[in-house]
């Protein structure tokens, strides 16, 4: 609309000076005793001024776009403040506009003003200004400068006060080879082609002091390096001090006494929940039959979890934080569980993808559910994968899918990282923004 507005205020004010021109040519011309020369600078003159009519058009139309650029930049300078008050944010804006100004040719500003309000979690900036481009012919036209207004408009959901609960699974199966190269490095040198790093404290020569020998990365080797990382990562992200909480939850150290563990307690000191993060490990196991393996109960721990965590608010203040649940795993549970199963039993041994009901417990009372699934590998070699694992493996992502809230799930690879997907999958709970015109 603007742009149109430019279009008409050129073309009526040259069409006046050019009509007048014409008009006053004619009447030369028509007086003229013939002489070539003042006959020809007469009539140069509608020639300059419809020159100057483009020219200026197009000047006047390059200053309104880098100008709603300048705006768009402010606003989004002024939403993004989040640390100050909504006047401290406005003049942020505002000096954000006039540098971007500063370095327009031929535009001067008459006004600039920015409004920011605060709603819930919201901040929104809107610009407005008004000002002026210089003509190119202003001594012929009688005019110095053609007007160029506008506003600009951005939303920022600002970072609300949110508190994680990290449950990780250090279960048995987390023992296997972080890589398919490490999957084939223990099934190489395991006379049983056993691809996982069993803590078995019967043996002194069990699998997982191979893999150590061995130089093999377990997955639950890169889960304990990334969660150390999230901790900087939610350090540098925080906009005000204790912003961001944390606490890291582990199936058990020990299938002895398997069950919701905390490994650091919920804290606003992320550099001391990062440190107790270092002794995250694979859950041992008193010998390779122990509680008929049945060592991942996604029951007991995500029920547990439920009551453990508090009813959330809305974020807006360090007593009414978001409860964020961050559930990284393979996604397979392995528990005594005769009722809820539903695939079939060894016994009452039950092997399936979540029960999708614990989730649900905790999202219908407004926690929200980020899920990291760590794929689970298929292992061809393993007679016990292929008859209990294999017929519902293909099942197993939509199931942990289904689990987290909306926008809240990732899924990596053996080839992808662990560290760098926690980082996506948090800063995708804590951002919002968006731009308007």
């Amino acid at each position: 609309m603007l742009h149109d507005m430019l279009i008409r205020q050129v073309v009526q004010m040259y069409s006046t000076v050019l009509s007048n021109s014409i008009r006053k040519t004619r009447e030369y011309i028509r007086n003229a005793d013939g002489a070539v020369g003042p006959m020809f600078a007469v009539t140069l003159l509608p020639l300059l001024v419809s020159v100057g009519a483009v020219v200026d058009l197009q000047t006047a139309a390059i200053s309104r776009t880098k100008l709603g650029a300048v705006a768009d930049a402010a606003a989004l300078a002024a939403a993004g403040h989040s640390t100050g008050t909504a006047a401290e944010a406005e003049l942020y804006g505002l000096r954000s506009f006039n540098a971007g100004v500063a370095e327009l040719k031929r535009v001067t500003i008459s006004s600039a003003s920015i409004k920011v309000t605060d709603s819930g979690l919201s901040r929104s900036a809107v610009v407005t200004y008004n000002g002026q481009t210089a003509t190119s012919l202003p001594q012929v036209v009688g005019v110095t400068s053609l007007g160029v207004s506008g506003t600009a408009s951005a939303t920022l959901g600002r970072s609300p006060y949110m508190d994680f609960y990290l449950l990780l699974d250090n279960t048995p199966s987390m023992g296997v080879g972080a890589t398919p190269a490490d999957v084939t490095k223990m099934v190489n040198n395991t006379s049983d082609k056993c691809a996982f790093a069993c803590h078995d404290l019967s043996n002194a020569n069990n699998y997982y002091n191979l893999a150590k020998k061995l130089g093999v990365t377990m997955r639950i080797d890169v889960l304990r390096m990334a969660t150390q990382q999230l901790m900087d990562t939610m350090a540098s992200t925080a906009t005000v001090s204790n912003q961001f909480r944390a606490g890291v939850y582990s199936f058990g150290a020990s299938a002895t006494t398997a069950g919701l563990t905390t490994v650091a307690p919920l804290s606003g000191s992320l550099s001391s929940v990062k440190a107790a993060a270092g002794a995250i490990d694979l859950m041992t196991v008193p010998d390779s039959s122990y509680n008929n393996d049945q060592d991942t109960d996604f029951t007991k721990v995500l029920t547990a979890l439920n009551a453990a965590v508090p009813s959330p608010g809305d974020g807006q203040s360090e007593t009414s934080r978001q409860k964020v649940v961050f559930f990284v795993s393979d996604g397979v549970a392995d528990e005594n569980n005769k009722t809820t199963c539903s695939q079939p039993l060894s016994g009452s041994r039950c092997q399936q993808p979540i029960n999708l009901a614990l989730c649900s417990a905790l999202k219908n009372r407004g926690v929200k559910v980020a899920v990291l699934y760590t794929t689970y590998l298929p292992l061809p070699t393993n007679s016990w994968y292929n008859t209990w694992i294999k017929p519902f493996v293909g099942t197993i992502s939509s199931k942990m899918a289904n689990c987290a809230s909306p926008g809240l799930y990732f899924e990596v690879s053996p080839s992808q990282g662990i560290s760098e997907a926690m980082t996506a999958l948090f800063k995708q709970a804590v951002y919002s923004v968006r731009l308007t015109n």
